[in-house]
């Protein structure tokens, strides 16, 4: 089985468009940092190694701290597929973080975004 494209593109030339796409709508870079941070468990400095290692979406995921047992609480469409229906364990963490961002960027309150009670 061929892998999806998106599994070999590189993680920082993504982010840029997940910071715009929340920028344009009044949102920060830090509070995508903080969304990435609590997915995945990279910390600020782990973060800014992958992205200046050009490290792909599937080593980006693989080499993950700890990804947040809460992520499964993460429902809804992206891409016009559910995330919950995902099978693939690399695509359905890579969609749980574009539905985490698309919520960013319609203005969801960050604690709402982070799952907190």
């Amino acid at each position: 089985m061929t892998k999806h494209r998106i599994y070999t593109t590189s993680f920082a030339s993504v982010y840029p468009l997940y910071v715009a796409k929340a920028e344009k709508k009044g949102r920060t870079k830090e509070e995508v940092d903080q969304i990435i941070s609590w997915l995945t468990g990279y910390d600020r400095a782990g973060l800014q190694s992958r992205l200046d290692e050009q490290t792909d979406f599937e080593t980006f995921f693989a080499l993950a701290p700890k990804l947040n047992p809460l992520r499964a609480s993460i429902k809804g469409v992206v891409c016009g597929v559910r995330v919950e229906d995902i099978a693939e364990p690399i695509m359905r963490e890579i969609r749980y973080l574009d539905k985490l961002i698309d919520e960013l960027a319609r203005g969801k309150a960050l604690d709402k975004i982070l799952r907190k009670s």
